[in-house]
């Protein structure tokens, strides 16, 4: 017995010692790639043979080599809205494919750029950076522009009783609920303002029914103008935004901004303007080393979206991209280089032609 045991050990031995060592996953090299920091290498492949590639895994190949993932938001968003027409306008077939993925909101597409799989852009809150500093501090190596969106501006929408901004302090103040803007940018302001409101996270539609029976204070919106809410609901004398005033301590994430009488001419009288600040809803990229694939991807994404900006300008599509400013800049990050560099390069074709 112990003289065959030997044997079949033996056996198997040998066996094993035939058998070639299977090459490394290529998901570990995505890994490698998605999650280095800029400036580290690509991790290396192993190169094969055309004819020794099933035909399924080319065709995997040429769909997935100029895929790029977009992280875009809530699917009732602005946000989300906004990807699924810049893939419309960008798609080129095997050429360039823009996938936009629903995600859990503007405010957590951070992580999402940071840490899931399949994502080289995303939209994003410009201040929803800020409790990155901690976790990440070399947040804005890892993370670059490509195009400020559009501005969603702080509206604080009051009581009559409520004359000022210390008047909230200690009164029921409703910031929407989790994982819309106004749930994660309005407590955020509200402490860089020095107020202790009771804060409440419930939909705004209710919180605002609350407010006519003097349950509510006020509610806080972090959106692009105008709001439907107060431009067709009817509001007694007296209900009105409050102004906030662009200082200092809005400079890193912020955007001055105003709520003017023709947006809203049932609350702002006519010829007045309310002062107040605007987050920036930005597309950014994973700041990937220049000469990878996925940097390539997305640089490629970039050309053909700042060529086509004037499409998504046309009737069909949002009418925020009418106001877009491609050269527009958003507090606390860097340009990511090829949106730049083809800046530049409209830069210098307008000097030659002139």
């Amino acid at each position: 017995m112990r003289m065959f045991s030997s044997r079949c050990l033996f056996a198997l031995a040998a066996l094993a010692a035939l058998v070639p060592a299977l090459p490394p996953a290529r998901a570990q090299a995505q890994t490698f790639e998605m999650n280095a920091p800029p400036g580290a290498a690509p991790a290396p492949r192993r190169a094969l043979s055309q004819n020794r590639i099933p035909a399924y895994q080319l065709e995997k190949e040429k769909m997935n080599a100029w895929t790029v993932g977009l992280a875009g938001g809530l699917i009732e968003g602005a946000p989300l809205r906004l990807a699924a027409e810049m893939a419309r306008v960008v798609d080129d077939g095997p050429n360039l494919h823009l996938l936009p993925i629903v995600t859990r909101g503007a405010t957590e597409n951070v992580n999402s750029l940071l840490y899931l799989r399949g994502i080289d852009t995303a939209i994003i809150n410009s201040d929803a950076l800020e409790e990155y500093k901690v976790q990440v501090p070399q947040i804005r190596r890892r993370v670059a522009y490509i195009l400020n969106l559009f501005p969603s501006e702080l509206h604080i929408f009051v009581r009559p009783e409520i004359e000022s901004l210390q008047d909230l302090a200690g009164k029921k103040v409703n910031f929407n609920t989790q994982g819309t803007a106004a749930a994660y940018s309005g407590p955020m302001i509200f402490s860089r303002l020095g107020i202790n409101a009771e804060k409440t996270f419930i939909p705004h539609q209710i919180a605002l029914e609350q407010m006519r029976k003097g349950e509510m204070a006020a509610v806080v919106f972090v959106t692009s103008k105008p709001v439907d809410a107060f431009v067709r609901g009817r509001w007694e004398p007296g209900f009105k935004f409050l102004p906030v005033k662009y200082d200092s301590k809005f400079e890193d994430y912020y955007l001055p901004a105003v709520l003017e009488a023709g947006e809203y001419p049932g609350l702002i009288k006519q010829g007045e303007r309310v002062s107040t600040i605007a987050v920036p809803t930005a597309l950014v990229a994973f700041n990937w080393p220049a000469q990878t694939n996925r940097y390539q991807r997305v640089a490629r994404f970039v050309d053909m979206l700042f060529a086509r900006v004037d499409k998504l300008q046309a009737p069909g599509f949002d009418q925020k991209w009418k106001s877009i400013n491609l050269a527009a800049t958003v507090p606390g990050l860097d340009r990511f280089p090829a949106a730049q560099e083809w800046l530049d390069r409209q830069a210098r074709a307008q000097r030659a032609s002139q």
